[in-house]
C-alpha cells in the first residue's frame, strides 16, 4: 500500500512539472467561455480542401468555436486581437497514426519495443503520453489518432485528461488494446505466455473477436485497431469482415495494421476503414482499396525515421508505394508511427519530418496538406467538428511564416497554435 501511495504522488508531481514547464498551455489558461472573443488577423488563409489562399482575412473566435471568417468582419470592441498579418494561417494538422504512450529507449531496449513494454509500466507511459501530446500540439498537430501500444489503456487516460483540460494536447481518437491473433506482434515463450498482455488482446475465434471489441469500447477506446498479419497465421477476409461489421454496428471504425501483401489484400477486400502501413501493397491491392473506400494511412518512413526504426531499407519501399497510391487515386491520410526519440527533436518535429517522403514521392503540396487535414478529419469521423477554418467548427488554428501550398516544408515551422480557442503557442 505504501509503495502505491508513493507511486501516485510521483505521478501527480510529474504531471504538474510537465505542465508547469510549458508556457501558455491550455491547462494554464482558463477554458474559454461564451463571452470570450478573439479576432485573428490572417495575412494569408489557406483552404486545404480547395487548395486556395485568401489574403487579409479576419477569423472571429468566440469561446471554443469559429464564429465568422471574412475580409470585412467587424471586430468587437472587447475582442483580443492576434496579429498574424505576416503569417500563413490554416487548420490544425492531423496525425492519424501515433503511439504517444510509448518511446523505445535505444540504448536500453536494443531498438525492440517488446522490451520497452516489459520495462515501462502503464503509469509511466501515461506520463510519457502527456509529454508527447504537449510536443505534438506545439508542432501544430491539433488532432491525432493513437492506435494502441499504450499498455493498460494509458491512451484512454490521456484522452480524458486532455479533454478535461488537465493537461495540454491534441484531440485524441484512441484504440486501447490492439486486437490480434495469438502472440500479437511478439514472439512469446511457453513459460511466459502473459508477457504480451495487456499490450494486445488475443482473439482467434469470432467470439473472442467480439469480446475484445466490446471490452475495448467499454474501457474507453474510440476506434478499434487490429493487427492482421504479424504472425505466420493471419486474419482471413471473413475474420476481418466480421470485426468490421461488429465495430460498425457499435458506431466504431476499424484500423488494420498490415505489414504484408497478403494482410493488406485481405483488409482491403474486407473493407476496413483504414489500412495502416501497407508498404507491400501491389497496384491491384491499391485498386481494391480504392474500390472499397479504404483509406491508406501509409506511415511513410522518411530516411531518418526508417533508420531510427531499424528498417533503413524500407524507406524506398514506402516512397514507391506512396507514389503508386497517389497515382492510382487512393484516399490517403497522414500518419507517422513515431515511437523513437532523437536528440534535438520532439515527438512533434519528428512527426512533421515525414513530409519529406511525400515530397520525394512527388505528391503535390495540396494533396499532402489534404492528407494532413481534410482526409484525416473524415477518417477520424471529426470532420463535422474540426479540420477546417469554417464557422461553427472548433477553433483549431495554426500559423507559419511560409505558405505550405507553395512549400509543404512550411508545416515543419509552426509558429502559432490555437486549440479549441486557447492559444497554446504564440508568435
Amino acid at each position: 500500500m505504501r509503495a502505491r501511495v508513493v507511486l501516485l504522488c510521483v505521478l501527480a508531481l510529474s504531471i504538474v512539472l510537465l505542465t508547469a514547464a510549458t508556457p501558455r498551455t491550455a491547462a494554464q489558461n482558463p477554458q474559454p467561455g461564451a463571452s470570450r472573443v478573439i479576432a485573428i488577423k490572417a495575412g494569408k488563409l489557406v483552404d486545404p480542401e480547395k487548395g486556395t489562399t485568401a489574403e487579409n482575412q479576419i477569423i472571429l473566435v468566440r469561446g471554443r468555436k469559429i464564429e465568422t471568417v471574412g475580409t470585412n468582419v467587424q471586430i468587437p470592441a472587447d475582442a483580443q486581437v492576434i496579429d498574424l498579418s505576416k503569417s500563413t494561417v490554416l487548420p490544425g494538422l492531423f496525425d492519424a497514426h501515433t503511439h504517444l504512450c510509448i518511446t523505445v529507449k535505444k540504448d536500453r531496449d536494443a531498438g525492440n519495443y517488446y522490451i520497452t513494454t516489459l520495462l515501462d509500466p502503464t503509469p509511466y507511459r501515461a506520463i510519457e503520453g502527456v509529454a508527447n501530446a504537449r510536443d505534438m500540439l506545439a508542432a501544430g498537430f491539433t488532432t491525432i489518432r493513437d492506435v494502441g501500444n499504450a499498455g493498460n489503456y494509458a491512451d484512454t487516460a490521456l484522452r480524458e485528461a486532455i479533454g478535461r483540460g488537465l493537461v495540454p494536447g491534441p484531440t485524441i481518437v484512441n484504440a486501447g488494446r490492439i486486437i490480434a491473433p495469438y502472440g500479437g506482434q511478439f514472439h512469446l515463450q511457453p513459460e511466459k505466455r502473459d508477457l504480451a498482455t495487456p499490450e494486445y488482446a488475443f482473439a482467434d475465434t469470432h467470439d473472442e473477436m467480439l469480446k475484445a471489441i466490446r471490452e475495448n469500447i467499454h474501457y474507453g477506446a474510440t476506434v478499434i485497431k487490429i493487427v492482421v498479419d504479424d504472425q505466420k497465421y493471419i486474419y482471413t477476409v471473413d475474420d476481418i469482415r466480421f470485426m468490421v461489421e461488429e465495430a460498425h454496428r457499435a458506431g466504431f471504425k476499424i484500423a488494420a495494421h498490415c505489414w504484408t501483401h497478403a494482410g493488406a489484400h485481405n483488409a482491403a477486400e474486407a473493407g476496413v476503414d483504414s489500412i495502416e502501413h501497407g508498404q507491400m501493397m501491389t497496384n491491384d491491392d491499391l485498386q481494391l482499396a480504392k474500390k472499397n473506400h479504404v483509406v491508406l494511412v501509409g506511415t511513410d518512413f522518411s530516411v531518418i525515421a526508417a533508420r531510427a526504426s531499424g528498417f533503413p531499407e524500407l524507406h524506398a519501399v514506402f516512397v514507391d508505394r506512396l507514389k503508386r497510391a497517389h497515382q492510382i487515386g487512393v484516399t490517403m491520410a497522414y500518419g507517422t508511427d513515431v515511437i523513437f526519440a532523437l536528440p534535438g527533436e520532439t515527438r512533434g518535429t519528428l512527426a512533421a519530418e515525414y513530409v519529406n517522403s511525400w515530397v520525394e514521392a512527388g505528391v503535390p503540396a495540396k494533396d499532402t496538406l489534404q492528407a494532413m487535414t481534410l482526409n484525416a478529419a473524415r477518417l477520424l469521423g471529426v470532420d463535422g467538428e474540426r479540420g477546417a477554418i469554417k464557422p461553427g467548427l472548433a477553433a483549431d488554428i495554426i500559423a507559419m511564416p511560409e505558405n505550405p501550398l507553395e512549400n509543404i516544408q512550411a508545416v515543419r515551422k509552426v509558429s502559432f497554435v490555437m486549440k479549441d480557442g486557447n492559444v497554446f503557442k504564440g508568435e
